[in-house]
């Protein structure tokens, strides 16, 4: 199931905008509009001719939300070599972990991303294009601000219905040349249900033939979390932890005086603490991590399936191939909750680990 299928039916502005980047040798574009504006569709449609004009492409999908190119709740970078229909049938050749498929709160990381496989696509090809959320208010107005901050396209491209993203565009226009263009007609509507299940087949297809491994925590960097940072609890500490919030405390760190547990509650009731993150274990469970290199790009995503606090190892399902495995330096903790099926058992906040 996808979103944009490749279609010659185009309104003749896209012609106009495909003519203006073929007269061009280098050119970087950037596509913004809101939900179901057929961002992809036009990325997919200026890929194919492009291609077809003699031009190299290369396509960086930083659509977390709807991604084409996979895994998912990263942005990837792929480089097309012949014509295509949809970004789901491209590879990709160098991903940027996200940790959710709704990036509010991370729209550092998102610029950051879009940056360096943008850098990374200008050293391989005539025209980068650039696929982005359909995330504009709010927040996702400032991370659109950053992206074209840091990145600085030639060409800004917005698909809009009436005017709607003039503010925007307004404020991109110091970074590149802005290009508006309106809806296709063809454009259609998908609802949160067909969202969803998208992502449920793609989830499914990516952690299809996954194994279990195992990964020393002394082996490898933790980040996205402040768990394993600072020292760790004794079991006199841990057991007064315990006794003071009816806890089960299970781990603990104390770094300059702020304690991070991890912890079941063995009643349910309210309590007051300031200088303890208290994170309960079961939204450990399930939970998206990156399997990071050594220049930060994600080699690929796993599912974390236990924490042996007491060995500090831990077991991540993952498909990534043993030889791949052996490039893991960090293990970075994401922000929502998957199975290997395909179903999210829900998104976390930044602050919750």
């Amino acid at each position: 199931m996808n979103k944009a299928i490749y279609t010659n039916d185009v309104p003749p502005d896209r012609l106009e905008l495909l003519a203006e980047l073929s007269s061009r040798d280098a050119v970087k574009v950037m596509v913004i509009g809101g939900l179901d504006t057929g961002k992809s569709t036009l990325v997919t449609f200026l890929a194919n001719e492009l291609m077809n004009l003699g031009k190299s492409v290369a396509v960086v999908d930083s659509d977390v939300g709807q991604k084409g190119v996979l895994p998912p709740a990263t942005i990837s970078l792929a480089l097309p070599e012949e014509n295509f229909s949809t970004l789901s049938e491209l590879s990709g050749v160098a991903h940027y972990f996200i940790g959710t498929v709704s990036p509010s709160q991370f729209i550092g990381e998102m610029a950051v991303g879009v940056k360096r496989l943008v850098e990374m696509a200008e050293k391989s090809a005539d025209v980068v294009l650039i696929d982005t959320t359909g995330f504009v208010t709010g927040p996702g107005f400032e991370m659109k601000r950053l992206k074209a901050e840091l990145v600085r396209p030639d060409l800004i491209v917005f698909l809009e219905r009436n005017g709607e993203l003039g503010p925007l565009a307004r404020a991109l226009s110091p970074y590149g040349d802005v290009v508006r263009l309106g809806v296709s007609e063809n454009a259609r509507s998908v609802s949160r249900e067909e969202r969803r299940e998208i992502r449920f087949e793609k989830w499914r297809t990516y952690f299809l033939n996954s194994s279990l491994v195992e990964f020393d925590i002394s082996e490898v960097a933790i980040t996205g979390t402040s768990l394993f940072h600072g020292r760790p609890l004794d079991e006199r500490e841990k057991t007064l932890l315990s006794r003071a919030f009816r806890w089960l405390v299970l781990a603990g760190w104390e770094n300059d005086g702020r304690y991070t547990v991890v912890k079941a509650d063995e009643e349910s009731f309210p309590r007051g603490y300031r200088s303890i993150h208290a994170i309960d274990f079961e939204k450990l469970n399930n939970l998206l991590v990156g399997l990071i290199d050594e220049n930060g790009l994600c080699l690929g995503l796993g599912i974390l399936k236990w924490i042996n606090f007491s060995a500090g190892t831990l077991q991540v399902l993952t498909p990534l191939e043993r030889g791949s495995l052996s490039f893991v330096r960090e293990i970075r903790f994401g922000r929502m909750r998957v199975l290997e099926t395909g179903e999210e058992l829900g998104l976390l906040r930044r602050d919750e680990l």
